[in-house]
């Protein structure tokens, strides 16, 4: 082989590696090019998941807050229909199975017995501390409007207002029942029948309305505001938003009523912090509103012409008005002060 030849063929060899090296190098950077474009694609696919998850996520929060905003409107309405437009309704609220007839009967016989004993009393004219009041008449109308139409009122409302304290009282346990059954697998109906079955009076009567509703049929939504009416507490206001909420929106139905319990709870041992600091300004007031009563009989049993003056004289008539007006308006305002709403 001659040196040109020789020259042609080392050229050759040169050019074909130097092709093969740029073959393989430009191969490598499409490689390295489909990757890339595979990567931003694949990146493009999970920043659209994420659009269409936040999407999801906003849609959510909207409903949830139309839903919200629903049940707000319902509780409003709700508030407005527990409010004891009837006697029927009174009655319910304190538990007495009597039909309104019978309401009627006591307090006209309660009437009659307060009336026939002031007639009793006072046949010339009712005396007190000297003082005589001779319309019998208007005594005797007095005390049977009192007694007919003033107390059975006080007294049905002292039942409602026993009632609802034992209410608040057996709440959280009847909570815990429901949540240790839930967590355990048992539906809420029948949770709702245990606590109608072993709870005390009144709970008991109540759930076990609620369970004969729900058993035939009423419904969740119409049972709880049939409970709620029956019992206008806002402890059974809160069990009813939990459950509607549970029922349209899902989640965790022990975990909510858990919760639940422990706000009520929370609540009843506030209450009762607040009672404890504020029965020092009770003791106070009622002794600031006994005060005038006790200096008078004293001031009776001792000086007694000196205090009928009060009584017996048109001055003592005018300042004994005005001292009773500015006593009744601070019993009003201490009580104002003393009372608190939880």
């Amino acid at each position: 082989m001659d040196a040109n030849m020789l020259i042609y063929v080392i050229g050759g060899l040169a050019f074909l590696t130097i092709a093969g090296l740029g073959i393989a190098l430009t191969g490598d950077k499409s490689d390295v090019a489909r990757k890339r474009a595979k990567a931003i694609g694949t990146g493009g696919s999970g920043a659209s998941k994420r659009d269409k998850a936040m999407d999801e996520n906003a849609k959510r929060r909207q409903k949830t807050q139309e839903m919200l905003d629903t049940m707000r409107k319902q509780d409003k309405e709700r508030r407005k229909s527990i409010r004891p437009q009837n006697l029927s309704s009174r009655l319910t609220q304190a538990g007495l199975d009597v039909p309104v007839s019978a309401f009627w009967i006591f307090s006209l016989v309660l009437g009659m017995a307060l009336g026939g004993t002031v007639y009793i009393l006072g046949f010339d004219g009712l005396v007190i501390s000297g003082i005589s009041f001779k319309s019998r008449p208007a005594l005797v109308g007095g005390a049977f409007f009192f007694g007919a139409v003033g107390l059975p009122r006080i007294l049905l409302g002292m039942a409602t207002n026993g009632r609802n304290k034992k209410m608040i009282n057996q709440f959280a346990d009847a909570l815990d029942i429901i949540v240790r059954g839930v967590k355990s697998g048992l539906p809420l109906n029948e949770c709702v029948r245990i606590i109608s079955k072993e709870s005390p009076e009144p709970l008991r009567s109540e759930f076990a309305m609620l369970t004969d509703n729900l058993s035939m049929g009423a419904g969740l939504e119409r049972s709880l505001n049939t409970f709620y009416k029956r019992v206008p507490l806002q402890e059974v206001n809160f069990f009813m938003i939990v459950l509607m909420i549970q029922s349209k929106a899902g989640g965790n139905l022990s975990e909510a009523l858990g919760n639940l319990s422990s706000v009520i709870r929370a609540r009843k041992m506030m209450r009762e912090k607040v009672k404890a600091m504020s029965s020092e300004a009770k003791a106070s007031a009622m002794i600031i509103g006994a005060l005038p009563f006790v200096v008078g009989s004293l001031v009776y049993m001792t000086t007694p012409a000196y205090i009928m003056q009060l009584f017996t004289t048109d001055t003592g008539h005018l300042f004994l008005t005005i001292g009773v007006v500015m006593m009744s308006m601070g019993i009003l305002v201490m009580r104002k002060m003393i009372n608190f709403d939880l």
